[in-house]
């Protein structure tokens, strides 16, 4: 299978950010690696690249760092969003144990 091209990887990192239920989260480097055998691409670094750039209209809140840490300079609106949301926190971080959501195995990232 041919790696997809850039604007194609894009439009799949925030079809599946899309898809993140209310309430749940996914890292960066989760959605990286849910696409990585159909994309040929792996790089948390590149989805919060493309989540800075072109996830204004998706649920970007529910995208933090595997630590749980909130999206850089926009922490205090996320943290609101997650909160509405009913996800849990710990302290200042998404508690990743009982947040984090990850696509059904054989379902198409």
């Amino acid at each position: 299978m041919a790696p997809v091209t850039p604007q194609e990887y894009v439009e799949e990192v925030l079809a599946l950010v899309e898809r993140i239920p209310p309430g749940r989260v996914m890292s960066y480097g989760a959605l990286a690696d849910a696409l990585a055998e159909r994309s040929g691409r792996n790089s948390a670094r590149q989805v919060g690249t493309i989540m800075a750039r072109h996830g204004g209209g998706v649920p970007w809140h529910r995208v933090v760092t595997s630590s749980g840490r909130m999206p850089p300079g926009h922490e205090r609106e996320a943290r609101q969003r997650l909160l509405s949301e009913g996800v849990p926190l710990r302290g200042d971080r998404v508690d990743m144990a009982r947040a984090q959501w990850l696509p059904t195995a054989g379902e198409p990232a």
